[in-house]
C-alpha cells in the first residue's frame, strides 16, 4: 500500500448517506476515485462521488456483479443491509473489504457483537435475550424485567426500538421492530433498561500495524436510539476512561481490521458497560469536523489506506445538533439558515437527502467555544433557527 500512487486509487462506497459523503469529500482531498452505491437515488454521498450505482445490495448476486465488474482497491461498506454472503465471498477472492467482512457480519447484526463481547470476551453489558417467536416473548420479558429496551436485530439510527414500560405493550413494539427491521433476520432483542447518569462514545482507530488509538471521547444524548446531539470532549472519572480503552482493545484486537470504530458505553454509579459498537465513522464523530486536528472521515481513510496517524489533538471543544424534518415533503426548503448563521462559531451540514420524513435527519449543526457549555449552547442556537418546510 505504501508505495501504491494515490490518483489510481479506487473505493467503493456501500450506503451513501450523510457520513459517506463526508468520507467521500476526504478521499477526494486525497486524490482517489470514490464511487457511491445506494438503495436510491441522488443519496448524499453520489453527490459528491466520481461515479454512483442504484443497487438493492441485500442481493447477493447483484452486489458480486458490481464489485467484480469495478474492481476496486476497497470496498467500504456505510451502511448494515447487504449481503454478507457477498462480501465474504469477495473478501475470499483477494477483495479488501473495510475493516473485513467478518466485522461487518458482527456488527451488522446485535447478537453477534453482544455475543461476542459478553459471552467470549468476558466484558460487561446490559441483560438481554433474543426472541425470534412472538410466543416466546412474554416469557423472555418476563426474565428481563420492566421497564426494557425491544430493538430489531438489525436496523440503523434507532429505527424500530422503543422503551416498552408494561407487558400489555410489548406486541406492538414487537411489530414496530419487525417492521423497522433490516435484512432477512426476523427477531428482536429484549435489553434491559439502564438508567445510566450518562452515555459516551470513543471514536478508537485501529491501524494495519494493529496499533489502537483514541479520540477524546465524546458525550452524546439519544432519542429512541438515534443521536440528537453530541459534544467533545466529555469529562470522564481517569479510571472509567482507561477502562473503556482497554476494553475497546480487546474488542478490536479480536475484530482485527483496520479503521475507525465508534465504541458506545454507558456509565452508572462508576460502572462503565458496553452498548454497541460500529466499524465505521460514527454519526456522534461529526463533531470532530471543528474539534479535532484530523476528523474522523480522515482517521478512516488513513487507516485503511495505512498512512502515519501521528497524534490527535483537541483544537477546540465542539457540538453538534442535529436538523431534524418535522413532517413529510416530497419538495421542500430549509428557511431561517441566514438567522442561524448569525451565531458565533457555527456550521451548517445540509445532507441533500432528496425527500423529508417526519422525524429525518437532514442536516447538523455545529460550534465551537471556549468551554463545552459555550459550544453545545451555539449548535442548540443555530440548529433551533432552521425550520424545513414544503417548498410547493
Amino acid at each position: 500500500m505504501k508505495n501504491l500512487p494515490f490518483s489510481n486509487l479506487k473505493l467503493l462506497l456501500l450506503g451513501s448517506g450523510e457520513l459517506g459523503k463526508e468520507l467521500v469529500i476526504e478521499a477526494k482531498r486525497l486524490g482517489c476515485e470514490v464511487i457511491a452505491v445506494d438503495k436510491y437515488e441522488n443519496a448524499p454521498a453520489m453527490q459528491v462521488a466520481d461515479k454512483h450505482f442504484v443497487l438493492d445490495m441485500s442481493n447477493k448476486k447483484l452486489l458480486m456483479d458490481l464489485i467484480n465488474s469495478l474492481q476496486p482497491d476497497f470496498v467500504i461498506p456505510e451502511i448494515e443491509s447487504l449481503s454478507i454472503e457477498a462480501l465474504k465471498d469477495l473478501e475470499n477472492n483477494g477483495m479488501n473489504i473495510v475493516p473485513n467482512s467478518r466485522t461487518v457480519e458482527m456488527t451488522m447484526n446485535r447478537d453477534k457483537i453482544r455475543d461476542l463481547a459478553s459471552n467470549d470476551l468476558n466484558i460487561r453489558t446490559a441483560k438481554y435475550r433474543y426472541v425470534y417467536d412472538l410466543s416466546k416473548l412474554e416469557y423472555n420479558s418476563s426474565e428481563i424485567g420492566f421497564p426494557l429496551l425491544l430493538k430489531p436485530l438489525m436496523s440503523s439510527s434507532g429505527k424500530g426500538q422503543n422503551l416498552v414500560q408494561k407487558k400489555d405493550d410489548l406486541e406492538k413494539a414487537w411489530i414496530l421492530a419487525l417492521e423497522n427491521s433490516r435484512g432477512d433476520v426476523k427477531g428482536v432483542i429484549l435489553e434491559e433498561y439502564i438508567d445510566f447518569n450518562y452515555e459516551f462514545t470513543l471514536l478508537s482507530v485501529r491501524t494495519k500495524e494493529g496499533q489502537t488509538i483514541f479520540c477524546p471521547p465524546i458525550g452524546h444524548e439519544q432519542y429512541k436510539g438515534d443521536y440528537q446531539c453530541s459534544w467533545q470532549p466529555i469529562p470522564i472519572e481517569k479510571s472509567i476512561l482507561e477502562e473503556a480503552k482497554q476494553v475497546t482493545k480487546i474488542i478490536l484486537d479480536n475484530l482485527n481490521g483496520a479503521g475507525i470504530y465508534g465504541v458506545e458505553f454507558f456509565v452508572k454509579e462508576s460502572n462503565l458497560i458496553f452498548s454497541e459498537l460500529s466499524p465505521r465513522p460514527h454519526d456522534t464523530g461529526m463533531v470532530t469536523l471543528l474539534s479535532q486536528n484530523i476528523n474522523e472521515f480522515e482517521l478512516h481513510l488513513r487507516a485503511l489506506l495505512d498512512l502515519p496517524i501521528p497524534e490527535i489533538n483537541l483544537i477546540s471543544p465542539a457540538a453538534t445538533r442535529v436538523i431534524l424534518s418535522e413532517d413529510e415533503h416530497l419538495k421542500f426548503a430549509f428557511y431561517g439558515i441566514h438567522e442561524a448563521l448569525k451565531i458565533k462559531n457555527s456550521k451548517i451540514l445540509i445532507f441533500g437527502k432528496p425527500f423529508a420524513k417526519k422525524g429525518r435527519r437532514m442536516g447538523v449543526a455545529i460550534a465551537t467555544g471556549l468551554d463545552i457549555e459555550q459550544a453545545r449552547l451555539r449548535a442548540d442556537q443555530c440548529a433551533s433557527n432552521i425550520k424545513i418546510s414544503s417548498s410547493d
